[in-house]
């Protein structure tokens, strides 16, 4: 069998007396996308957290590409190749759009902190971010100064962040939330076209963006994993319809 990009064994998250994740088993495939849905308290956003090593489970264990990443650190974990997104727009709002990229490729292409280098003498992390700016469609805002872009464009701009750094695991948190019907649109199709080939797991709450961009989608509810199958199966699974989907608009 093919080594799984992304495992989740037994994974159980307590905060105290408060058991947020209960005995969760998840495999993300190589080049798969998959969507994480479910109503809200359902520990999504824990697993996120999990996974990228900003909390540790409880017990259990978290697999990166067939290795153990249960007790590694958040850089730990995205040197080993796994980058994520946030709820909340996470990029620095005083570089340019093209220093933030060129920030994020750094360490993927060798180099380390050092004060005494000029970043826009390295030619190949400008080629990096150049080539990011084309793919996130933002190559007219290259030099605008990122806290003056747009809410869908510092969005955008995030996910290019996210890719930057050649990670081949993308967690994306929500990165619709907040969006217009077409602003939505927009970035499920940017999304669609970054990840090719890359491994996604995606937390999100428009039901078009998940059922038009997952190959799978695993449903959470109270801390469990309910059911993970295909977008035609999770639609008509009674389960998923009584615990999340029944209260929402789902494309026929």
């Amino acid at each position: 069998m093919t080594q799984a990009a992304l495992e989740l064994r037994d994974v159980h998250q307590h905060f105290g007396k408060t058991v947020v994740l209960c005995g969760v088993n998840l495999q993300l495939a190589q080049g798969e996308r998959m969507a994480l849905i479910g109503p809200n308290g359902a520990g999504k956003s824990t697993l996120f957290n999990l996974v990228s090593g900003r909390t540790q489970a409880s017990a259990g264990t978290v697999l990166l590409k067939g290795a153990d990443v249960t007790r590694l650190s958040p850089f730990e974990i995205n040197r080993r190749g796994l980058a994520r997104s946030f709820q909340i727009t996470n990029i620095f709002h005083r570089l340019s759009v093209l220093e933030n990229l060129r920030c994020a490729s750094l360490w993927s292409l060798g180099y380390r902190y050092t004060f005494w280098r000029r970043l826009e003498r390295l030619r190949d992390a400008r080629e990096r971010a150049d080539a990011v700016l084309e793919q996130i469609g933002l190559q007219v805002r290259r030099d605008m100064i990122a806290g003056e872009l747009s809410y869908a464009e510092q969005r955008a701009l995030e996910i290019g962040i996210t890719i930057a750094g050649g990670a081949d695991v993308i967690l994306l948190d929500e990165p619709t939330a907040g969006m217009s019907h077409a602003e939505s649109a927009a970035a499920i199709e940017l999304i669609r076209k970054v990840t090719i080939g890359k491994s996604l797991l995606m937390v999100e709450h428009d039901m078009h963006a998940v059922f038009g961009l997952a190959d799978r989608i695993a449903v959470l509810a109270n801390g469990t994993l309910l059911a993970c199958d295909t977008p035609d199966k999770i639609r008509a699974n009674q389960s998923v319809q009584n615990a999340y989907l029944g209260a929402l608009e789902t494309p026929a």
